[in-house]
């Protein structure tokens, strides 16, 4: 396989999905009880039924808002010099939803951002869905992957992935043995 490509997740990763999904939640009228770095369970962030929140974030992932994604921290710089300086092209693999126009505006997101030529696939995968099918192609090949969810680093390891987790408050201690980065500097200076 192609050494060059980086498996990347999107929201938390590349994308401030946290904070533009929280606005658009208090938007609709919902009360933060928490700060929503701590923890990852949005229903807790708004003291919500966990039903209630996955249909919330489903109806968010399929919003016009996901076209106008902004992205996180310094990921724009560090994915351009990756693909421009070094020849690097991204797979994203998002749980964001089924919905080919949710497709198109991740994707439109992302070519805004980071520029045409930077992924060479987006997998839309259902809201909220495991990634083991979709990462299962890449078993033993030593690919990069990188994520911020903890279970989704554990299921890149264990299927013999190179796994970068994106540091956040709500995954800090949770996973070991891997590169853990907090900007995406750190990561560029990892792969080069």
């Amino acid at each position: 396989m192609n050494k060059k490509v980086i498996l990347t997740d999107c929201d938390g990763v590349l994308l401030d999905w946290v904070n533009k999904y929280c606005q658009w939640m208090l938007r609709q009228g919902y009360v933060m009880e928490m700060y929503p770095d701590v923890v990852y369970e949005m229903e807790k962030v708004f003291g919500i039924p966990k039903a209630e929140c996955k249909k919330t974030i489903r109806m968010f992932n399929e919003s016009a808002d996901i076209q106008y994604m902004p992205p996180l921290r310094d990921a724009i710089k560090y994915v351009k010099k990756l693909h421009e300086d070094h020849g690097f092209v991204f797979r994203a693999i998002t749980s964001l939803s089924l919905s080919v126009s949710a497709k198109k505006a991740r994707v439109a997101n992302l070519e805004a951002l980071f520029g045409a030529t930077v992924f060479e696939d987006v997998v839309c995968l259902d809201t909220g869905a495991d990634k083991d099918e979709a990462l299962e192609q890449y078993r033993d090949s030593g690919m990069v992957w990188i994520e911020d969810k903890p279970e989704n680093v554990e299921l890149g390891k264990k299927l013999g992935l190179d796994c970068i987790m994106v540091d956040h408050g709500f995954n800090r201690g949770t996973v070991e043995d891997v590169f853990v980065a907090k900007t995406w500097r750190e990561i560029y200076e990892y792969l080069t």
